[in-house]
């Protein structure tokens, strides 16, 4: 099944805007960048034309060789069977990281040609643009070779929950969303079966091949399979885009992610990785997996004020997985225990839901989230999220249990207006906290509309539902 990406009205206001520049649309491999700009192109103009620099070697030589932008279009035309116009074809550089001169030659579009529709990608992009030799020859080197300001940027992740959803019954996602604003609990049908969604969510993932399997219905064991196909082509990366030194040491991060986050405390520690390994034999390994887009590094915040990231600490973090369904067939857990209702595997399947929240914050827009705690980890919030002048709290629970002592403490220190919890629980608004079950999470940002409109602090749902 062909799953319809909400990029695509994005890439409309894009297409729309008035002062456009080419674009650069980031996120991991094998999540959908090239379908969803090709598609995109297939349905809003009347031309696309593809190059793709890691199956096109030749057409590097093009870029290397001038920076004019007529005589490159004009060269172009040579590798394609479509007509380059302005208004009416799409222009793809695909897998762009692979040629820094095409890189380099988006601002002469912007500057010379801004009629063209240019729309550049790159899985391993952020990687590329951070490579670092020495200091100089790095500042150099992004000098010539990066757009700066000549370029709008988009980030791209894996399917979403919301997104699953409208694929796999669009009846129930739109009674979903009719009844959210009012902060009421959902009826027991509605919940019942969003709750099977999601787990079966849970078991796919957001990677587009697995998730489309789930959708049509192709089994469990195709689904698994694919999934370890996916893991196998990560790996690869790190043979094909490291220097040879470098690999070993972010095999052993990316194989220790499911084990760091199976504690209680989930602070990713290095000598986890490997038994007397220190932070800074171990940092390029971990920079490189997060610029790739195949992991989220959150940094912690003792002191939740604006802004966020001014009260960082950089050397205290967590790091999760692109996708919760490659953490879990990494961690071997298999498909049943997902599905099935209850506390086994309790720490893990709690790791499961705040990677998936993580993903769901991120693929919304809110900058990246911190986490709290304070002195001697006797308290913690799995996230903090800044919307405008706002500091939400944020804790997830994988089910209903919803037990513990940091939030509280967490009140009694900031007083925040509204706390947010996700868990298995229907949704309430009792007090200044309003939970959220954990499948609506893709949703946050409507639903933190609603209550400025009620008077927090009074708002008590007393409607006998399940999870009250």
């Amino acid at each position: 099944m062909v799953i319809t990406r909400e990029i695509i009205g994005r890439l409309e206001a894009w297409k729309s805007a008035e002062d456009r520049s080419p674009l650069i649309i980031q996120g991991a491999r094998q999540i959908g960048k090239s379908w969803a700009v090709t598609e995109f192109g297939r349905t809003h103009y009347k031309h696309t034309a593809i190059f793709n620099f890691e199956k096109q070697g030749e057409l590097k030589n093009i870029f290397e060789m001038t920076k004019d932008v007529r005589r490159i279009l004009g060269e172009l035309e040579l590798y394609t069977n479509v007509p380059l116009l302005e208004e009416d074809t799409l222009i793809f550089f695909d897998e762009i990281q692979d040629c820094k001169a095409a890189l380099n030659s988006l601002k002469y579009f912007k500057e010379d040609a801004p009629g063209y529709h240019v729309i550049a990608a790159g899985s391993l992009l952020g990687v590329a643009v951070n490579r670092k030799t020495s200091k100089k020859d790095a500042e150099e080197e992004q000098n010539d070779t990066f757009p700066v300001g000549k370029v709008s940027f988009l980030e791209m992740y894996p399917v979403t929950f919301r997104e699953y959803l409208r694929m796999s019954d669009a009846a129930l996602l739109q009674q979903t969303e009719s009844r959210l604003a009012d902060l009421e609990p959902l009826p027991d049908i509605l919940f019942n079966k969003l709750t099977e969604q999601y787990r079966r969510y849970q078991v796919c993932g957001g990677l587009p091949k697995p998730c489309s399997d789930m959708l049509d219905g192709a089994g469990m064991e195709k689904i698994e399979n694919d999934l370890a196909e996916l893991r196998k082509s990560y790996e690869f990366d790190f043979t094909k885009h490291v220097d040879a030194k470098d690999i070993p040491r972010i095999r052993e991060i990316w194989r220790s992610i499911p084990s760091q986050l199976s504690r209680e405390n989930r602070k990713f520690i290095f000598r986890t990785v490997r038994e007397g390994a220190r932070a800074r034999e171990y940092e390029s390994a971990l920079d490189w997996l997060v610029l790739s887009g195949m992991v989220f590094r959150i940094f912690v915040s003792e002191t939740p004020q604006l802004p966020l990231k001014h009260y960082e600490d950089t050397t205290a973090f967590k790091v999760y997985m692109l996708d919760q369904a490659i953490l879990r067939t990494m961690a071997e857990l298999p498909p049943e225990a997902v599905i099935a209702k209850g506390d086994l595997l309790k720490e893990f399947k709690g790791a499961m839901a705040e990677n998936f929240v993580l993903g769901s914050l991120l693929a919304q827009g809110f900058n990246a989230p911190h986490y709290w705690t304070i002195s001697g980890n006797r308290a913690e919030v799995d996230f903090l999220i800044q919307d405008g002048i706002d500091i939400y709290p944020i804790e997830v629970k994988a089910e209903e249990n919803i037990t513990g002592q940091s939030f509280k403490v967490y009140q009694e220190k900031y007083s925040p207006r509204l706390r947010l919890r996700f868990s298995m629980k229907n949704l309430k608004l009792n007090g200044n906290i309003l939970n959220i079950p954990i499948f609506l999470c893709d949703w946050l940002k409507a639903i933190l509309d609603f209550p400025k409109t009620k008077e927090i602090g009074n708002h008590d749902s007393s409607r006998t539902m399940r999870g009250q």
